[in-house]
């Protein structure tokens, strides 16, 4: 349903969690960090709690999208919010270019975030806190900072009266976290015409720097592996906790858990992976033939965190729900497994699943995607390249698939091909993987600046 838009003041933005913003320069004032445009948007969508936990439930993204879409007619621009069901929303801006006959380029984020506890964090998760040089907080990867520089590098264009190449389709997109089917799959689904005329995408995980043998290069995202979320059900004889129960549905569970969780896949590589391991080999000058992909893949260094989930079947158990009471045996148990695969291999990887766990373990497809693969060529890929070697030039840039999954899956339903290029120029010893997801995710300010910088000139020309 497309909405209104509420009037969201931009002299408001400044009462996001009753948070003082700080001036849009760079360096220090006394004790205290001044951001820059970019960082200043980013910590003021860390600041709105759009937490998504899945299954339905979710704090939503309202507010936050209430704040793009202002933002974005502050440029001039003319947003569109579209809310799928009470809460969650998504804002699309679609932006002239220069040449209007050359297939637009959709360039796009999600609003929602991954729980936090903040129990576990050493800040306030959605505190935007800075220090050490970085932001901290749920979303500053994941990825509300490519929302920021999204923001920033559009509205650089316009303000010096400048045009994007062609066309964009500026997306900040609803419940990515659970799968989009409340964003990006709902917008394909109800208003596939707001894409006519766009063929191609970007959007995160990719465009990041990572160190091989001690040289800094980048990571494309040309890939996406499959996913397959599944319920396994085991069901039992329910009695007494003191009594003798063989079928005892628990115990059923814990074993088929135990052989997924366990599973070592075989090395499956793909058209892309195949590319990142000789792109590897040569940066490090070994055989490739005689090097394991294992082995390359952890000289890449703390890239490997995603990396490795790239080259085979993973079938991870992630919640598990049975019983109600320590003293009664429960007649069902039931387990949660995120299964990820390679794009056109989901029927053969869940009858391998079934071989696994038995006949007896009730299977419940409960979302799939599908996997993609796009090729490491043509003119949007040679301008990334471009783009990044002027900004950081010798650098090398390598494809490579992505073990999750993006809103590109629901785009590519439309025929557009999307890449992950949300670009960062990262400190080595960070370890950017770990912040996907996890406790104490941060990104560098600097980082922000770079990539904000890159991903304009990138609009800029092509």
């Amino acid at each position: 349903m497309l909405v209104l838009l509420r009037r969201f003041r931009l002299e408001d933005i400044s009462t996001v969690r009753h948070l003082p913003l700080t001036q849009p320069t760079t360096g220090t004032v006394g004790s205290m960090t001044v951001l820059d445009e970019t960082a200043r948007i980013a910590q003021d969508l860390i600041r709105f709690d759009t937490t998504n936990y899945g299954g339905g439930r979710s704090n939503g993204e309202t507010e936050a999208a209430e704040y793009v879409a202002a933002r974005l007619e502050s440029m001039g621009l003319e947003p569109l919010m579209f809310e799928s069901e009470p809460g969650r929303h998504s804002v699309l801006a679609r932006v002239e270019g220069r040449d209007p006959e050359k297939a637009g380029l959709v360039v796009h984020g999600h609003l929602d975030v991954v729980p936090a506890d903040p129990a576990n964090w050493s800040v306030d998760p959605f505190g935007g806190e800075v220090k050490d040089g970085m932001l901290w907080g749920r979303g500053a990867v994941d990825m509300k900072n490519m929302d920021a520089m999204m923001l920033t590098s559009v509205g650089e264009l316009l303000e010096s009266g400048e045009r994007p190449a062609r066309n964009l389709l500026l997306g900040f997109l609803a419940d990515e976290e659970a799968g989009g089917v409340l964003g990006s799959h709902w917008l394909v689904k109800n208003h596939p015409e707001l894409f006519d005329g766009f063929g191609e995408a970007i959007s995160e995980v990719g465009g990041y720097s990572t160190y091989i043998d001690g040289k800094r290069a980048y990571l494309l995202q040309t890939g996406e592996k499959a996913l397959i979320w599944i319920k396994l059900i085991a069901r039992g004889t329910a009695g007494h906790g003191s009594q003798m129960i063989k079928d005892n549905a628990v115990t059923k569970l814990a074993e088929a858990v135990a052989v997924l969780g366990r599973q070592e896949w075989p090395v499956s590589l793909t058209q892309t992976t195949t590319g990142l391991l000789r792109a590897v080999a040569r940066i490090l000058d070994v055989d490739p033939e005689r090097t394991s992909p294992d082995e390359l893949v952890l000289r890449t260094g703390t890239a490997s965190g995603f990396i490795r989930g790239s080259l085979r079947v993973t079938t991870n158990p992630t919640l598990l729900e049975a019983g109600y009471k320590h003293n009664v045996v429960p007649d069902t148990a039931s387990a949660l497994i995120d299964i990820r695969c390679m794009p056109g291999e989901e029927q053969s990887v869940l009858d391998q699943v079934r071989e696994l766990i038995g006949d007896e373990m009730e299977i419940v497809t409960m979302h799939t995607d599908i996997g993609l693969e796009t090729e490491f060529g043509g003119p949007l890929v040679e301008q990334i390249v471009a783009t990044l070697d002027e900004h950081d030039p010798g650098a090398p840039v390598l494809p490579y698939m992505l073990s999750g999954g993006t809103d590109n899956k629901a785009l590519s339903l439309l025929g557009i091909k999307g890449y992950g290029f949300a670009p960062l120029r990262l400190p080595e010893e960070m370890d950017f993987p770990a912040m996907f997801h996890g406790v104490d995710e941060r990104v560098p300010l600097d980082a922000l600046t770079f990539g904000s910088r890159v991903l304009r000139d990138l609009l800029r020309t092509y």
